[in-house]
């Protein structure tokens, strides 16, 4: 069975850093492309970046490019998310997943930005 765990969620100022990451099981991760999604209070998961199983393309969406990157260490099945800059609109509980829309996704981990 396909298994995300993802961890590195907390509470940070705004301005602050945070590194997600997610462990991947269940299938081979090298051969796959892998997103993190998010879901915002009072809305509905927002897809926020995506990896190609080499990391040679990496996209992100408008509300996060120069502030977040997307890496991925195929050797050890795991995918990760810096978030640099985090604003109060960053906060979500973030997951991984094996597709753009998060339909196969992890538990999530919580991220909150808050002064």
């Amino acid at each position: 069975d396909v298994q995300l765990v993802e961890s590195g969620g907390g509470s940070v100022q705004p301005g602050g850093s945070l590194r997600v990451s997610c462990v991947a099981t269940g299938f081979t991760f090298r051969d796959a492309e892998m997103s993190w999604v998010r879901r915002v209070p009072g809305k509905g998961l927002q897809w926020v970046s995506s990896i190609s199983k080499n990391s040679a393309i990496k996209d992100y969406s408008g509300f996060v490019k120069g502030r977040f990157t997307i890496s991925r260490d195929n050797a050890n099945s795991t995918l990760f998310l810096q978030m640099n800059s985090l604003e109060p609109a960053d906060t979500a509980v973030y997951y991984c997943a094996t597709d753009r829309a998060g339909r196969q996704r992890g538990q999530g981990t919580q991220v909150t930005v808050s002064s």
